[in-house]
């Protein structure tokens, strides 16, 4: 038995600024998934925008790599958000 592919599903909210991921479902193409998302994730009209992502086009790297993978970043403290002063007027970073 062949199954549909499986879907990762992120949902704006309406007071949000970022998508989250709220959960996952089989769909037959992007546009059932959307529509499946829709039913299933933002019953009460709590979304503004949905993404779809094929489970399978996501690569996650492995917790066992996490010192190799983010040790070199402790150096370049310049590329941290709090070493630069931020505006007052700037909102949403």
């Amino acid at each position: 038995m062949n199954e549909w592919p499986l879907w990762e599903i992120f949902i704006r909210s309406q007071h949000g600024l970022a998508h989250k991921h709220v959960g996952s479902l089989h769909a037959a193409d992007a546009q059932m998934a959307i529509n499946n998302a829709r039913d299933v994730y933002t019953r009460r009209n709590e979304g503004v925008s949905i993404w779809v992502v094929p489970a399978a086009a996501i690569l996650a790297s492995n917790p066992d790599d996490k010192s190799s993978l983010f040790e070199p970043a402790h150096d370049k403290v310049y590329r941290h958000p709090t070493f630069f002063p931020m505006p007052a007027e700037v909102k949403h970073l």
